[in-house]
């Protein structure tokens, strides 16, 4: 049997020290299928839409109600409670061992239809609305829209630190360049030259980053050591500073070579959406071992001197 409304609703604070240690991210959930539930599934296709009825206001202590008060997230189905009413998300339940934090009752199985409901009827504005997006989507179906929104922010690109700026393109750019002091050139082409006394040393993994500025967009342009199993080497790749249905727009190629020998890399760039890493692991570039790139380098084997060159080009 299920509390009454009013007790279902009680918060618990947010202040208890120990719900810090069980804080995290939200997951992407679907709209729940539950018969109980009220239908949320209505066709989203035009989130700016002013249909037949009128979106709920919704107002602060709302939101506080719908917040779990141990992850500080947004709560989905099932929401749970203990038997003084306390709520509790799904994924904080087996965090605290099925007891309450507030008042360590066991919590069971109870489920809070009451507040599952309210927020059934509700509809809320996208979390990336300051960066342009419009839309308006109902409690259920939110989460899924911005993990895949065309106006959610880009992470920094840059890869020589844990750089946590996240901004829109312009942002991003500015930052590179005031921040980060990156080079910038303009034009789809490129000579690249890397230069390293010691090629032997590798666990540092020297990196390089420089961005262009073409047809209307950015590129970044990495070239950095690795190692890649017990063998160091080196890998050049490009990343569109965009999504990746606009990246793949273009191509590009890149050629390294010496004593009268080369190799050429071409390939479509991958957008910024898929980390530094990701990219580099996937190995989705120009790969040149340090033997080969010691013979690019000619003399006496003892200094990497290589030339990187390419251009960017569209698609017709």
């Amino acid at each position: 049997m299920f509390m009454d409304v009013g007790i279902l609703l009680i918060k618990m604070s947010s202040a208890n020290p120990y719900f810090d240690d069980v804080r995290t991210k939200p997951e992407v959930i679907d709209p729940p299928q539950d018969e109980d539930m009220m239908d949320v599934s209505e066709s989203v296709s035009d989130p700016t839409r002013n249909g037949g009825k009128p979106n709920v206001a919704v107002s602060s202590s709302v939101r506080e109600l719908l917040e779990c008060p141990v992850c500080l997230n947004a709560m989905y189905p099932p929401i749970h409670q203990c038997s003084n009413g306390h709520t509790l998300c799904s994924g904080c339940k087996p965090r605290v061992h099925n007891r309450c934090p507030t008042c360590r009752h066991e919590l069971g199985n109870i489920r809070c239809l009451a507040l599952e409901k309210v927020a059934a009827s509700l509809e809320l504005p996208c979390t990336y609305q300051t960066f342009g997006c419009a839309g308006i989507y109902p409690y259920y179906s939110k989460l899924k829209h911005e993990s895949q929104c065309a106006y959610r922010p880009y992470n920094c690109p840059y890869a020589g630190s844990e750089c946590t700026v996240v901004g829109d393109i312009p942002f991003l750019v500015a930052h590179l360049k005031d921040d980060h002091k990156v080079d910038m050139h303009n034009g789809s082409t490129f000579n690249h030259r890397y230069v390293k006394s010691n090629p032997q040393e590798v666990e540092n993994a020297t990196w390089m980053l420089t961005v262009f500025s073409c047809f209307g967009h950015y590129f970044c342009l990495h070239f950095e050591a690795f190692q890649l199993g017990m063998a160091p080497v080196y890998i050049a790749f490009l990343r569109f500073m965009g999504d990746d249905n606009e990246a793949k727009n273009y191509s590009y190629s890149l050629e390294v070579g010496g004593n009268g020998r080369k190799m050429v890399w071409q390939g479509v760039p991958r957008s910024i959406r898929d980390s530094h890493r990701k990219v580099r692991d996937s190995f989705d570039g120009l790969i040149i071992q340090r033997n080969m790139a010691l013979f690019f380098s000619g003399g006496d084997r003892k200094e990497l001197k290589l030339r990187v060159t390419g251009r960017i080009w569209k698609e017709q």
